[in-house]
């Protein structure tokens, strides 16, 4: 497949595809008629990265920029102009308001802070906390609900949507299942300890099927010692502020999770933001940091810990992990991992970034994932040298004071741990792997063909296909759903105002014919509201069934 665009340090690069390959070959790269040194995978000499290191971050052409920000203006205007009619009693004010005896009270609901709520997000809004009721495999059944009073409420109209395909879950190694087999273990489990611990890790909380899997864990990832958690957000927000506090500086990529941002402030420590994936940006920071120290005192800084994640769940980037393991090394940084999207999803066996670049679980100091996503199950895990998960067991505000995770939940995640090490005597796990990988650079080079943009990494499960105009979220998520397909859109304020998108998330459970069936009606529909803005597309219209244009 052609590479037409692909990631050096931060910036895009753009090739046309004979020139590129004749430029790589030389180990040169031109761009607005200058020619500069390739750095293959981030760095000079390419020796940090085992395999070619490829993602894409087009930009789309200027027309589209104006366009959406004229549509923010012209929604903007009209957003005010409501509200004036509101105030004035012209239209029926559905929103929460101050009651009449604290009119002399701070508002709680303050009007310009809700204004992107109450007139943008609210046309879109059906879009969105769409009702589920059967599990989120590969296909699910959605309860049908109308609205009529254009989004403020919606009633249910008593029929299910069937079979609607499921392009949203994090399900991705198809774990999230109702086979009554393959939950055999966990019905067990139920029916001997209930749904519930009733009490947290430090008092009458931890069981054996806890140790039984934080022993799992520690042999899955190859470190000493592991401790699991019953919520994956407060894995994160919990027990950063643990590990660092007062005199210590954080580091972390601007693309991070809300729950190592929200674990970073809880900290107290000082935080400073690096570029995504841009390296010169950290080495920057981190070469500040020794040399002036603290503010003010210039005192050395009491730890650096650098936040990271595996793969970013906006973008479909993969962290540059050999460089930054790199740095960290250099300038005597601590390195936190956050695999929330990764464990599982990538890697030869599914042990996550660590494994894909071909590193030692050793090279990083803290390694935290959740069992969410491909594990189809519920809370993380912080894992490392047994030193830091005995601090933690002692210090973690999660430990201390959030109740146990459930032992059903438990029995899930050994279960799906152990197919995927290939304890149970099959090769199920390795193979669902396999067809992670397979559906997921099929489907990202089908779109890429079909001329769409679409960010991030060729191995990354998450593709998001970025839609840019407002009036185009809602229209490509309703559109989407009459085809019985079901996707989730983001906007902003959760993306740049100029970078609507809409986000799928592969799974190993899909089958060809339902990633066909997902690409024919994107084909169609990108036609139908011109979303397909890439310059690099091979066709406009290629055949989905080729199938020797798809070999590795």
């Amino acid at each position: 497949m052609a590479n037409p665009s692909a990631v050096c340090n931060g910036h895009l690069h753009h090739h046309h595809h004979q020139k590129q390959n004749n430029l790589l070959k030389s180990g040169i790269s031109k761009k607005n008629g200058i020619i500069k040194g390739t750095k293959k995978n981030g760095v000079s000499n390419g020796t940090l990265y085992k395999k070619p290191f490829i993602e894409h971050f087009e930009q789309a052409p200027m027309y589209v920029a104006v366009f959406t920000f004229v549509g923010f203006a012209v929604g903007t205007i009209f957003g005010y102009l409501r509200d004036f009619m509101r105030a004035w009693g012209l239209e029926k004010r559905n929103i929460a308001a101050e009651r009449e005896q604290q009119k002399d009270f701070v508002p709680l609901y303050q009007d310009f802070e809700n204004f992107y709520t109450r007139n943008l997000y609210l046309r879109i809004r059906d879009n969105w906390n769409r009702p589920i009721c059967s599990v989120p495999g590969p296909q699910f059944d959605l309860m049908e609900r109308v609205t009529d009073d254009y989004n403020w409420t919606f009633r249910f109209t008593g029929r299910t949507i069937k079979n609607v395909i499921n392009m949203g879950s994090y399900n991705y190694l198809g774990f999230a299942e109702t086979d009554v087999n393959a939950l055999k273990t966990v019905t067990i489990e139920l029916e001997k300890y209930g749904t519930g611990v009733c009490s947290t890790r430090q008092e009458m909380g931890t069981l054996d099927k806890h140790v039984e899997l934080e022993n799992l864990v520690a042999k899955f990832l190859g470190v000493e010692d592991a401790m699991v958690f019953g919520m994956g957000f407060a894995t994160n927000s919990m027990n950063i502020p643990a590990l660092v506090g007062k005199g210590c500086l954080i580091l972390s990529d601007e693309l991070n999770h809300t729950s190592l941002v929200l674990g970073a402030r809880l900290s107290g420590a000082t935080i400073r933001i690096f570029k995504h994936n841009n390296m010169q940006s950290l080495e920057k920071l981190l070469r500040d940091a020794i040399i002036y120290g603290q503010p003010r005192t210039h005192r050395k800084w009491r730890k650096i810990i650098i936040l990271v994640e595996g793969i970013y769940s906006m973008e479909g980037s993969i962290v540059r992990l050999p460089e930054i393991v790199s740095l960290k090394n250099k300038y005597k940084a601590y390195l936190y991992l956050d695999e929330a999207h990764s464990i599982g999803a990538v890697g030869a066996t599914g042990r996550g970034v660590v494994e894909y670049f071909g590193m030692s679980p050793n090279d990083v100091d803290v390694l935290m994932g959740t069992f969410t996503k491909s594990f189809g199950a519920a809370g993380g895990y912080i894992a490392g040298k047994k030193d830091l998960v005995d601090f933690l067991r002692t210090h973690s505000h999660s430990a201390v004071y959030a109740t146990s995770m459930c032992p059903p939940v438990a029995e899930q995640i050994i279960r799906a741990m152990r197919c995927l090490m290939g304890l149970d005597g099959t090769t199920q796990g390795l193979q669902r792997v396999r067809q992670l990988e397979k559906n997921t650079r099929y489907f990202r080079r089908k779109l890429h063909e079909m001329g769409f943009i679409i960010y991030g990494n060729d191995d990354s499960p998450v593709v998001p296909l970025l839609l840019y105009m407002p009036g185009k979220i809602g229209a490509f998520a309703r559109r989407m759903l009459e085809k019985n397909i079901g996707v989730v859109v983001v906007g902003f304020p959760a993306t740049p105002i100029t970078e609507s998108r809409a986000r799928f998330c592969v799974s190993a459970a899909h089958t060809r014919e339902m990633l066909d069936t997902v690409l024919n009606a994107l084909d169609e529909l990108g036609d139908f509201l011109h979303l397909k803005y890439s310059r690099y597309s091979k066709s406009s219209h290629p055949e989905l069934y080729e199938e020797s244009r798809l070999e590795d």
